[in-house]
């Protein structure tokens, strides 16, 4: 490819209103040049519609070298990865990118379909899929401090919760709070960040993908777009590969000094159970990586603000109308309605993407 930021304009229509209308133009943006599959999945959205991750493979299917960008692992972080996809996609047919030689595209579209139409993280019955990898044969994780926290979680009183939050930060120190409550639990199914008791749905689907293109064979570099931590705007680059693995050296070559590992405290994200990149990191060969590209909308406080109310309004069976209501409020973190967020949000998945195939086929 000739650059990583092609001249050419960006176009934030591509942030989609819903589920629906974002899987129907991603679709029409895939048109006929690309190997398809569809996973359906379990549910229905608020319209009744069926719900399912989509996927396109793009380039010669013996490709050595694949770029795997995912979109809506967290469900309604999917607004963001249709909006990058189509604008790929859109650069591709227009001809101002191009495949490397020996290098194939692989776009998976709203891994968390059901999160995605109806405007939460979690799938239909709480599980939240960056935290879903990990052997359900054996124990599960125990997060205690979450178990210590819960009962602040539910307090409706907001003034409360905080300082109540502020209080296990003072004891215990601001990391250990985060990971108390973001870290990953498989106690509370309504509460958030619950891992379940089964493979999800996204899961499973990754899981297929891995085995039907033998990706485990080939050097594949990962890209997993997710928003709502960190700076307004900013993608970051997070990397869950153990700080001195071949994995994180080459990471930072192909991506530089953008690359942050919250394993060494770098990071905006703390350390996590059970993340999507683990099913991954089991099959990379060592010219293989894999990326959270993070874009930052508000801060973390309100993002456990706004994500309480969620888990709290399900977990009570609200009307719809105040569930719909409050969805709103998680579509404006997870995707704000700002033109130059969103402006910002496409220029660096340009850079970061443009990155990836140079670096996995050089």
């Amino acid at each position: 490819m000739s650059s990583y930021l092609p001249d050419a304009a960006i176009d934030t229509r591509f942030f989609p209103s819903c589920y629906h209308t974002g899987r129907n133009a991603w679709l029409a943006e895939v048109g006929e040049g690309a190997s398809t599959l569809a996973f359906a999945c379990q549910g229905v959205g608020p319209e009744g519609e069926d719900l399912c991750t989509d996927t396109a493979w793009l380039g010669a299917a013996d490709a050595r070298n694949v770029v795997v960008l995912i979109g809506g692992t967290h469900g309604v972080e999917g607004l963001v990865g249709t909006a990058v996809q189509r604008d790929v996609l859109r650069l591709l047919a227009a001809g101002h990118w191009q495949l490397p030689p020996d290098t194939a595209l692989l776009l998976i579209h709203a891994l968390t379909p059901w999160g995605y139409a109806w405007l939460r993280r979690c799938d239909a019955d709480g599980v939240d899929l960056n935290r879903n990898i990990v052997d359900f044969s054996q124990p599960l994780p125990e997060n205690t401090a979450y178990e210590s926290l819960r009962p602040a979680l539910l307090l409706t009183d907001v003034q409360q919760r905080q300082a109540a939050f502020a209080a296990f930060a003072g004891q215990y120190g601001r990391v250990a709070l985060e990971q108390a409550i973001s870290g990953g639990q498989y106690t509370d199914p309504s509460g958030p960040f619950y891992g379940g008791v089964a493979p999800a749905h996204g899961r499973k689907v990754v899981e297929e993908l891995i085995s039907r293109y033998a990706l485990g064979q080939r050097n594949v570099a990962v890209v997993d777009l997710h928003s709502g931590l960190g700076s307004f705007g900013y993608g970051e680059i997070i990397c869950d590969h153990q700080p001195d693995s071949p994995a994180t050296a080459l990471a930072r070559h192909w991506y530089g000094e953008s690359v942050m590992l919250p394993l060494l405290g770098t990071s905006s994200s703390v350390p996590k159970q059970g993340l999507l990149d683990y099913a991954w990191h089991a099959v990379m060969n060592p010219r293989s990586c894999y990326i959270t590209l993070e874009f930052g909308s508000y801060p973390t406080e309100q993002l456990f603000e706004v994500l309480l109310r969620d888990h709290q309004l399900w977990a009570a069976d609200h009307n719809a109308a105040a569930r719909k209501a409050h969805s709103q409020l998680m579509r404006q973190h997870f995707c704000p309605d700002d033109q130059s967020w969103r402006e910002l949000v496409l220029f660096r998945a340009r850079q970061v993407i443009g990155q990836a195939l140079h670096g996995v086929s050089a």
